[in-house]
């Protein structure tokens, strides 16, 4: 839903709208690969996404992850006249609900539309969800444009703001020349559970548990567990003994393949699902999954978990696991055994994930032109 008056008016602002015919988009952030991908593969749309500004201090190398400079107001107050449309995606996690209304107020100062794409109704990175609705309850009311994934995110957006969501499916992760890329033959089962640095919404020893037994008594099968060394270092932050020393322990017993390594690069990832039969996602919340898309393209199965709305993404196996009810253990086994047996094969193909590309790039510039329009 989008408020037409303020559209309108914030439209005739000093800034003048449109630059040479193209739409300006400062998006938080622009780099990164959903957002990308939501731009039309040969700049056909019409759309030049700002490029994320270097914090000051951050290193040209730097992987760290620093809060997007374009959430600072200030930020706003000098580059008004650089972009028609603010569009923001994630990385508020440092900023609570005052800083979000200061910048809120800056784009309304200077005339700006604000598009949100609501990405997470609870955010995996945060143990309490009362941070996150905190900065949802700023930016869903104020936005003048809303975007989400998958239909059930867009009922829970209506009734707990009574705002209507655009639904845009994720386009793809993987770039295009792997997106047909046969899958290497192999023989046996692999399942993959990647614990990566335990986030708050991962679980991981319970399905770790269920994964071993069910695989058991299957030939050829085999559980593949990842996770980062920090997991097991004292000094890091993400360090957790009892995760890492039952995984060592089951290791050292051959009911996994525990794999400790640091954070995988693009080629490195694409490789290790393209090497799986089964994905299995421990999250006990969350709401879409950027993984469940890179499994899509490379035909990797992926049993999800009945929180949030991953079934409605992409073809997955589904199993229960969430907060309230904890995890159902029956349904676990039942999805491995379903994948051991049938060997889903769902995969999206090069031309329908440039069609879809195409689409959702389109989708977007039609947004941003009729909140910049006259």
């Amino acid at each position: 839903m989008i408020n037409q008056t303020t559209a309108r008016s914030r439209s005739r602002s000093c800034d003048g709208g449109r630059h040479g015919g193209t739409l300006r988009v400062a998006s938080v952030p622009a780099g990164h690969v959903y957002v990308r991908h939501c731009a039309a593969e040969n700049g056909a749309d019409g759309v030049v996404r700002l490029a994320d500004p270097r914090p000051n201090g951050a290193p040209s190398t730097s992987q760290r992850w620093w809060p997007p400079v374009m959430l600072d107001p200030d930020w706003v107050d000098a580059h008004h006249a650089d972009f028609d449309v603010f569009h923001l995606h994630f990385g508020f996690d440092a900023q609570g609900p005052a800083d979000l209304t200061r910048l809120v107020d800056a784009l309304r100062r200077h005339g700006k539309p604000f598009v949100y794409t609501v990405h997470d109704l609870r955010n995996p990175h945060q143990a309490d969800p009362a941070t996150h609705l905190a900065a949802l309850d700023v930016l869903v009311p104020s936005a003048d444009g809303l975007i989400t994934l998958t239909p059930g995110a867009a009922e829970e957006i209506a009734g707990r703001w009574g705002r209507d969501a655009t639904v845009l499916p994720h386009p793809h992760v993987v770039e295009p020349p792997l997106l047909d890329r046969p899958r290497s033959p192999r023989d046996g089962f692999r399942v993959g559970l990647h614990a990566k640095s335990l986030r708050p919404n991962m679980a991981v020893l319970p399905v770790v548990r269920v994964l071993a037994e069910s695989l058991a008594g299957l030939d050829d099968a085999e559980l593949l567990v990842d996770i980062h060394p920090e997991v097991g270092d004292p000094a890091a932050h993400a360090y957790d003994p009892v995760v890492f020393e039952e995984l060592r322990a089951m290791a050292d017993a051959g009911a996994v393949n525990l794999q400790v390594h640091d954070y995988f690069d693009d080629d490195e990832l694409w490789q290790y699902l393209g090497g799986l039969d089964l994905s299995v996602l421990p999250y006990t919340f969350g709401t879409h999954s950027g993984w469940l898309e890179a499994c899509h393209d490379l035909g990797t199965a992926v049993a999800a978990p009945d929180c949030g709305y991953y079934a409605q993404q992409r073809p997955c196996l589904v199993y229960g696991h969430n907060q309230r009810d904890g995890l159902d253990e029956q349904s676990l086994r039942d999805a491995v055994l379903t994948a051991y047996r049938a060997r889903p094969a769902w995969r999206a193909t090069a031309g329908d994930r440039a069609a879809e590309r195409a689409r959702v790039a389109a989708a977007h510039a039609a947004l941003y032109g009729g909140l910049t329009s006259a």
